[in-house]
Formats: structure tokens, sequence, C-alpha cells
């Protein structure tokens, strides 16, 4: 008999992890390999961000904090929701976890029964529906196509919505397509929910910062501020500031929920790091001008992308709102033969084709809930991502 919970069963590992532990096994291996798939800012954490956890060190503050959160991160976590958004929390409706991720997870595990309903739009970011399912939900998968700008309609909501609804989860800019919701999109969503107060909004903002060509950002609490009351804001310090180690990442919310998830996170992990606590305060805190230059380095490094993707035959790349993804049909090369005489049957099949043959690592489509794509992360410096989406050309080119 095996040791091994049957939960287990329910969920697979992270793909996006995955991709990556393999381009770095293989670069060990004296392999030539461009890493694609790691969804992580190339730039260094600022000065001012490190500066302070210097101080936070020598000041002795080492020692164990409250369960979710010090209250000066929890006070700079209040003004960042005021600032940037409009949105008014106490202390007791701020969490603040070890990531995003343990966020998202905590309010998943505080809130769902078995059988219960969480609508999830795909592409999604990998580790929703296996949050879900751990949580002995069951995710409602709504495909949002390219035709959609891979975004969910009102309409569509509506229909996915049934007595068993507990959450609604929504990322925008997107992991993995880079797509944003308009304030227009946002409204159509919100005015579902009104009609339907049983139904939570879980609304993951961590690309909030990272936007381009005019577009505005809006969380739906923002848009509808009725929601306020069953709306969890996640956000956090990882993409914004290149802190994706230092582990912290937050969210607003009622008082119930928040009490619920620091029970959870009381009997697991505890509190997130107090030395990365001190940095987020002064990353929220601190002059924000340092994102201007990191956004234009990300737009440029997207047109890029986009152009050489464009030009790749069987390759077809939309142009995203935000985040550093971009999310390509590779619907052209499907169904076509690799040199060595494989059929390229799946979008997995093809992403394996472009490691093994072309030495550059991306995910796979069916990874997000939707194929026949891919993601790319323009996360590194334009020399890799010139390189890499030659490789890829020559890649496509060498298909019959």
């Amino acid at each position: 008999m095996s040791i091994l919970a049957n939960r287990l069963s329910r969920i697979k590992p992270s793909a996006t992890l995955a991709v990556t532990a393999k381009a770095k096994a293989l670069k060990a291996e004296g392999r030539d390999v461009i890493g694609l798939g790691a969804g992580e800012p190339d730039f260094d954490t600022p000065d001012f961000v490190k500066e302070a956890a210097k101080a936070a060190m020598d000041a002795g503050r080492t020692k164990y904090t409250n369960v979710d959160g010090t209250p000066e991160l929890k006070d700079a976590i209040i003004a960042k929701f005021k600032r940037d958004n409009g949105l008014t929390y106490e202390r007791d409706q701020i969490s603040v976890g070890t990531g995003g991720k343990q966020i998202l997870y905590n309010a998943l595990m505080a809130t769902l029964n078995p059988g219960d309903e969480v609508i999830i739009p795909a592409p999604y970011w990998v580790s929703y529906p296996d949050m879900v399912l751990l949580a002995e939900g069951e995710p409602v998968i709504v495909d949002c196509p390219a035709e959609a700008g891979f975004k969910m309609t009102g309409a569509q909501l509506e229909a996915a919505i049934t007595p068993k609804t507990k959450w609604v989860i929504l990322n925008s800019p997107s992991n993995p397509t880079g797509a944003g919701y308009t304030k227009e999109d946002m409204k159509a969503l919100t005015d579902v929910l009104v009609k339907h107060p049983h139904v939570w909004v879980m609304t993951d903002d961590m690309y909030e910062h990272l936007v381009y060509d005019g577009f505005t950002f809006c969380t739906p609490a923002q848009v509808e501020p009725s929601l306020i009351d069953r709306t969890l804001t996640v956000n956090g310090v990882s993409k914004a500031y290149s802190m994706t180690g230092w582990r912290i990442g937050y969210a607003g919310g009622p008082k119930e929920l928040i009490k619920a998830m620091a029970k959870i996170q009381g009997q697991s992990t505890s509190n997130p790091c107090s030395i990365s606590q001190a940095a987020a305060v002064e990353a929220l805190n601190g002059d924000q001008n340092f994102m201007k230059e990191w956004v234009e380095a990300f737009k440029g490094r997207r047109d890029l992308v986009v152009e050489m993707l464009n030009d790749c035959e069987g390759i077809s790349c939309p142009n995203p709102e935000g985040a550093f993804y971009v999310y390509p049909s590779c619907a052209g090369v499907i169904g076509k033969q690799t040199p060595d005489g494989k059929k390229i049957e799946s979008d997995e099949d093809f992403v394996t084709y472009l490691l093994e043959s072309a030495g550059v690592a991306c995910v796979h489509g069916a990874a997000f809930g939707l194929s026949p794509h891919f993601r790319i992360s323009y996360a590194t410096s334009e020399e890799a991502l010139r390189e890499a989406c030659g490789r890829i050309a020559k890649a496509c080119e060498m298909l019959s």
C-alpha cells in the first residue's frame, strides 16, 4: 500500500517549474539552452530595497513576526491599495504570505468545501486549477480563445455560474497571455457578479504595473465598489519589484476571510521572512520611478519578440497589453514532421522539438488550458530573445 495521499492524484507538477528545471539541467550538462520558461524579471532587486533588508538585519529584526504580516508592512500595503487602486482597508483586512501563491492557496483552503466550484478563465496560470483540486473544489474552465483577446465575456461568466459556484478567479494582465481587461471588459464581468451574491471574486493583480501602450489597469472592487465585501484583491512584490526570491505576496479582503487565512497560515508556515517583509515595506513606500525604465525595456522586448515570432512559418503571435509573456499560436506547425521523421501532434510536441533541436525552452499551451499555443517569457535580455527567436524561426523552417 502506498504511503501517498489520494488527493495527490488529483494534481500534476507545475509545468512552468518543470521546464525551468529541465533547461537548467541541460545547461549543467553543457548544452546551449536559452530558457524562456521562467516568469521572473532579469532585473536585480532595486538597491534601496536591498539596503532596507540589510538595515533590518543590522537592527536585529530577525525574529518571528505576526503570523500574517508586520504592522509596518500591512500599513504599507494599505497605503498602496489606496494610492494605486482607490481601495480602503484596515490592518485586519490585510494578509501577507510567502508569495502570492500562498495567499491564493490559503484562501481556497479556508473557503472551499467538497464539490464547490471555482470559475477559471483559460488560458490560466498553471497553479489555479490544481490548488482548487487540492482544496477539494472543482475547477470550471471557461475557454477564452485568441479571437476574444484571451478574455472572458460577461455572457460566458453568466453561463458558468451555478448554485455551487464559490469563486471566480481573474488575472489581469494575464499569465500566460499578457492580456489585460479594460475597464469596460471588467465592468461586463462585475455587472454579472452583482447579480450573484453567492459568488466571490479572487483577483490576481501581480502584473498590475507592467502594462504598455497606454493601457490602464483596473481591479474588480475598483470598478464595482459594492463587490469589495466579497473580493480578495491579491498582489505582491515579486514581479514589479523583481523580488521573486524574497517570497512576499499580500491581499486585501473581508475580515472574516483574512482571519481564516491567518488560521491556515498559522498551522502551516507561520510568518513570512522578517527580512523580506522589511524589504517589502521599502519597496511599496519608496520611489516608484525606477519602474518606468523597466516597463520601457519590457515593451521593447515584447515588440521584438512579437515581430520575430510573426515572421516564423506556422506561428501567429498576438500583441499583449501587459505582463512579460507572449502566447503565440503554433496551429500552423501541427501535423508537420521534424527532420528526424517525428510528427508534431500537439503544442507539447512542438516545445519538446524546440528544446531538443534548437535549445529553446518554453512552455506548452496545454499546461495553461488552451491549445495549440506556447508561452514565452521575454523577461530576459534582448540579445537572448533575438537569438532564441532566430532559432525558433530556423526550427520552423526545418519542418515539412
